[in-house]
């Protein structure tokens, strides 16, 4: 019989303090890699000047220790637990919660949380939104996740009617690039849930965000087709970079999906900016 793991609450504290602050000074480097090739391929040539100062912005904060944008996020937190790991010392929420708390404080990071009636703002960008999946095994699997306002505001949900099949989610997630434009500060990543429930929808659509950049769902060859068939829509649109025009306006397409109700076909685009910040690590 497996004896439980133990991992204590001051280790996610500080895990997650580190992750955040490390995922809003230096773009990961798969988004880099890609905004590089972007930057040769756009025929644009505002549209290369502007990926081009996205570059060296990216050089800059890396090298002075600065937030790669001055919107450095709500805290989103993914955590995949495993069923024998056992948190002492302290309450789980309570150690996500402050290790959000030390990252904007310690790293100078701008706290944007605020009531959303009184806008008063909350003082220390808690409380993070967490998503927390029971696995097996003994391991915990921390995402730090700062999503910016800009990116988030442009979010799309529909419940479709079944009918509309694909062409339908295709269609939605087109028109949501669309209408969004500039403001999600492209070229951006585009996240797609499928199925489910309204909200869970948009779960998937977040969870897509964090695959590597460009990688082709793995588990359904539907949905590797559509990724590519809407990435192909999105840069017809002559959005561009930052929305000055050209043909990069998404650096790539992710999708999930699971199954729905038979009287339903909920479909949730969550847009990410060209930063597309996220940080894992695994205890």
């Amino acid at each position: 019989m497996r004896r439980v793991r133990e991992i204590s609450a001051g280790t996610v504290t500080e895990t997650l303090r580190d992750l955040f602050i490390a995922a809003n000074l230096e773009m990961g480097r798969d988004m880099q890699d890609a905004l590089a090739r972007a930057a040769e391929e756009e025929e644009s040539p505002l549209g290369r000047y502007v990926l081009q100062k996205i570059l060296e912005n990216m050089d800059v904060a890396r090298k002075e220790s600065l937030p790669l944008c001055q919107d450095t996020g709500l805290a989103v937190v993914f955590a995949e637990m495993g069923q024998e790991v056992h948190i002492v010392g302290g309450d789980f929420q309570a150690a996500v919660q402050e290790g959000v708390r030390q990252a904007y404080r310690e790293g100078y990071l701008r706290k944007s949380l605020c009531d959303p009636l009184s806008r008063r703002n909350t003082g220390d960008n808690t409380p993070a939104v967490i998503f927390t999946e029971v696995v097996p095994g003994d391991r915990l699997k921390l995402i730090a996740m700062p999503k910016g306002g800009g990116s988030e505001n442009m979010s799309c949900s529909a419940m479709l009617v079944p009918a509309e099949g694909k062409a339908g989610i295709v269609d939605h997630v087109v028109a949501c690039v669309r209408k969004a434009g500039s403001n999600p500060c492209p070229p951006v990543l585009v996240g797609v849930g499928i199925g489910g429930s309204l909200e869970m929808s948009g779960v998937l659509a977040k969870k897509a965000l964090l695959r590597p950049l460009g990688t082709a769902n793995a588990h359904d060859e539907r949905l590797a087709a559509m990724e590519r068939e809407i990435l192909e829509g999105v840069n017809r649109l002559g959005i561009g970079p930052q929305g000055y025009g050209g043909r990069v306006t998404a650096l790539a397409v992710h999708m999930e999906m699971m199954p729905c109700h038979i009287a339903s076909l909920p479909v949730t685009v969550n847009i990410q900016c060209h930063v597309a910040r996220h940080r894992e690590a695994v205890l």
